[in-house]
């Protein structure tokens, strides 16, 4: 049994130290942890796993699993002991529920298989066909009219807000977050008293004086869209309740900050413990909370009670002919392994937005989309779904806003048919928090809420970190507005395309250049990027919004 319990807990090990590179932000096509290798062991330990928790013996080896990942170095004792901990009973019921195999899991797992290639994983969703009025509709057919109103729209990303930060302490700790405690290494500098471009969060102080800063400087908002993620990255020790903790704070700092503003919120995947993992059958430690406090604190109306109780979703109008509708985005994640037993449209939710945009087709409103994940990041079923339900939808709807990346970035979504034709555009906000290796950012949309064709232009302002640390005073760059910075005419989905013709077609030159320094919001921490890495961000992130598309990505995949 001691054996069978060295090859369990590898396994598990595997899984959460994987989990532990999911808390890490995610550059164009996701980086696994582990390669082949580590299929090939998981392959040979699973149906180890699987005979022990069919015979109950599973209750020991938490302790082991602790033990051989201290004794092998595999990281330090405390994220050991939390790591196992918290994604031991999850991981336990998964293996015991998932219908999916041996090989599929561990594919599933560790990307060493296409999930396309797995039937449990394929299904589609009904999707009405269009009206000939809609048909007949042209996207553009109003764009060059005058604006007679806008609309000022502040995007807030990821505050990640860490109230254990501790300038001086170590921000190269080997943690999945620094910046809390230790003793800095020899000859290495202690975390920046206002951040730190290493692996750490943002501190409590930096986050009130950006707040400030915003309200001071950006009069003219109208609402805020908050797309989730709140805890700091110590994905070793997350629990409910130091989740609802953090919740609670940084909603009533948000409340505080824009006491006369509505804040329409989502659902970030820190916003769980363990971090990820949404269960589609109880989530009743989080989603009452989350409904008691965005409808009393952040003005929802009570309407959108009950799909925040079911799954954390919800819509509502923002103005007379502008509809919110706010997906939970976990229920589409490959890291919610809770997916692994069941990924079939979880919660009904894509039904349900495809029953809202119709309803906002028929009644003529238009449509604003939040979530968390981008869709490129989500299982490939979901993925493809929501890319047939924009094509679908295009008329309707006319803006997209997600996060998660931490970086500043968009993706545009084609015609399935003729992907010569952009027809929808989505935005991906900056984050607020550095980690890692970013300047605290957020951004500002500017819409037409007359005709509402579209966004009109958006303004991204930075805090310049090294500035702020150097001179012990906040130093804030209004970054850049797209228009501006890149030429364009207006913000449609055609002139995000001919920026991106314009881009290939001089992938060495300034506005690239320009493209690759906004992605990584102007750090100086961020990494150079040569022609590969231009053509990948191009191909597998301006042009790709499918998980697992190979139009564009194929050769990056």
């Amino acid at each position: 049994m001691v054996i069978l319990g060295y090859f369990y807990t590898s396994l598990f090990f595997l899984l959460t130290l994987q989990q532990w590179s999911n808390a890490l932000p995610i550059f164009e096509t996701k980086t696994h942890f582990t390669e082949m290798t580590s299929c090939e062991l998981c392959n040979f330990l699973l149906p180890i796993a699987k005979d022990l928790i069919a015979v109950d013996e599973s209750s020991w080896i938490e302790k082991i699993g602790v033990t051989i990942c201290e004794y092998l170095h595999l990281a330090g004792d405390a994220v050991c002991v939390g790591m196992i901990n918290e994604y031991n009973h999850v991981l336990i019921e998964i293996l015991r529920y998932s219908p999916l195999s041996t090989k599929e899991i561990c594919g599933l797992a560790f990307g060493c298989i296409r999930q396309a290639d797995i039937p449990a994983l394929k299904w589609n969703v009904t999707i009405p066909p269009p009206s000939k009025q809609i048909i007949s509709s042209s996207y553009l057919s109003n764009v060059h009219l005058p604006t007679k109103q806008t609309l000022t729209v502040l995007h807030l990303a990821d505050l990640h807000i860490d109230e254990h930060y501790q300038p001086g302490s170590n921000a190269n700790c080997g943690r999945p977050l620094c910046c809390r405690d230790g003793i800095p290494k020899v000859g290495e500098i202690g975390a920046g008293f206002w951040g730190d471009y290493r692996t750490c969060d943002l501190p409590q102080w930096t986050a009130k004086n950006i707040l400030k800063y915003i309200v001071q400087n950006e009069e003219q908002i109208d609402f805020v869209y908050f797309t989730g993620d709140i805890a700091p990255h110590d994905v070793w020790q997350q629990t409910q309740d130091k989740d609802l903790e953090e919740i609670s704070y940084t909603t009533r700092l948000l409340k505080e900050t824009f006491p006369n503003k509505k804040i329409y919120p989502c659902v970030g995947n820190h916003e769980s413990a363990p971090p990820d993992l949404f269960s589609t059958y109880n989530m009743s430690w989080l989603y009452p909370i989350l409904a008691n406090q965005w409808i009393s604190q952040f003005g929802l109306s009570e309407q959108t009670r009950d799909t925040i109780l079911k799954g954390g979703y919800y819509t509502t109008k923002v103005t007379s002919n502008i509809r919110l509708i706010s997906l939970n985005m976990n229920y589409c994640s490959e890291n919610n392994y809770w997916l692994f037993i069941n990924s079939t449209d979880p919660l009904g939710q894509l039904q349900w937005l495809i029953q809202w945009l119709q309803y906002a087709e028929q009644h003529q409103e238009k449509v604003h989309i939040i979530g968390h994940h981008p869709p490129r990041m989500c299982m490939v079923s979901f993925s493809w779904a929501y890319y047939s339900i924009i094509n679908r939808y295009q008329n309707t709807i006319t803006g997209q806003f997600f996060a998660h990346t931490h970086n500043d970035e968009f993706m545009l979504f084609y015609d399935e048919k003729d992907f010569q034709k952009p027809i929808s555009v989505a935005y991906i906000s900056p984050s607020f928090t550095t980690y890692p290796n970013l300047n605290p950012g957020y951004r500002v949309y500017t819409i037409d809420a007359e005709n509402t064709t579209f966004v009109l232009d958006h303004r991204t302002v930075i805090l310049n970190l090294t500035a702020t640390n150097l001179y012990n005073t906040t130093t804030f760059i209004n970054e850049y507005s797209a228009k501006s910075a890149y030429a364009m005419k207006d913000l449609s989905p055609q002139e995000w395309n001919q920026l991106i013709l314009r881009l290939e077609n001089d992938i060495d030159g300034e506005t690239m250049g320009l493209v690759y320094q906004f992605f990584m919001k102007s750090s100086v921490a961020g990494n150079t990027c040569d022609r590969t890495c231009r053509m990948k961000l191009i191909n597998c992130n301006l042009k790709t919004a499918r998980a697992q598309d190979t139009t564009f990505c194929s050769e990056f995949l």
